[in-house]
């Protein structure tokens, strides 16, 4: 019986590390999508001003990409980034569920 006892408190240390790591893990992807919505908002602001492009101008990852650290933005829970015109904000579609947000949300820059 004193060998189960280890075991026991072994679970029951695991049941209540594993939803903290798990919401930790979902606050840190959401963050880093807000910010990469914010580099994406900053290079296409770089790009319309050294091109003289006007507020409504359609934007590409290629335009943008040389003011992107390595070029380009890199997923962190399988979201697609939706660039935009410039003067609309930049929105990434979530393909799993974070923190509230369901699948398919759509998350935009606060």
């Amino acid at each position: 019986m004193s060998a189960m006892q280890p075991a026991a408190v072994v679970g029951l240390l695991a049941a209540i590390a594993i939803p903290n790591f798990v919401k930790a893990r979902q606050t840190a992807q959401y963050n880093t999508i807000l910010n990469n919505l914010r580099i994406i908002e900053g290079a296409k602001d770089q790009w319309a001003l050294e091109n003289k492009k006007p507020s409504d101008a359609k934007v590409t990852e290629q335009d943008i990409a040389q003011y992107l650290r390595g070029g380009r933005i890199n997923p962190v829970a399988g979201e697609t980034y939706n660039i935009n015109p410039v003067g609309t904000p930049p929105t990434a579609t979530l393909s799993q569920p974070i923190m509230n947000h369901p699948a398919g949300s759509v998350i935009k820059a606060e």
